[in-house]
C-alpha cells in the first residue's frame, strides 16, 4: 500500500489503520521494568498501605503513581522555564 493511500484511509476515518501494520514487535522506549530496592521508615510504609487500601490498589501502585505525578510535574515545570 502506498503512503498516500494510507493517508487517505486515515484522513477519511474509513477504518482502523493499525490493521495495516505489524504491531507484534512494538516496544515502548524506556518502558521495560527495572527493579529498584528502597528502604522506607515504618511510618511511611504504614501511610502507603493506608492510602493503597483507601484507593484499592497495591502499595507499589501508589508509589508508582505518586512518583510519576511528581516527575511529570517537574518535567512540565522545567519545560516552561
Amino acid at each position: 500500500m502506498k503512503a498516500s493511500e494510507l493517508d487517505k484511509i486515515f484522513d477519511d476515518n474509513q477504518e482502523d489503520i493499525l490493521e495495516h501494520f505489524d504491531t507484534s514487535k512494538i516496544k515502548m522506549i524506556n518502558e521495560e521494568p527495572k527493579r529498584v530496592n528502597i528502604d522506607f521508615p515504618v511510618w511511611m510504609v504504614k501511610s502507603l498501605d493506608k492510602e493503597a487500601k483507601r484507593v484499592g490498589v497495591s502499595r507499589q501502585a501508589v508509589i508508582k503513581m505518586w512518583l510519576a505525578e511528581k516527575l511529570q510535574s517537574l518535567n512540565s515545570t522545567a519545560a516552561t522555564i
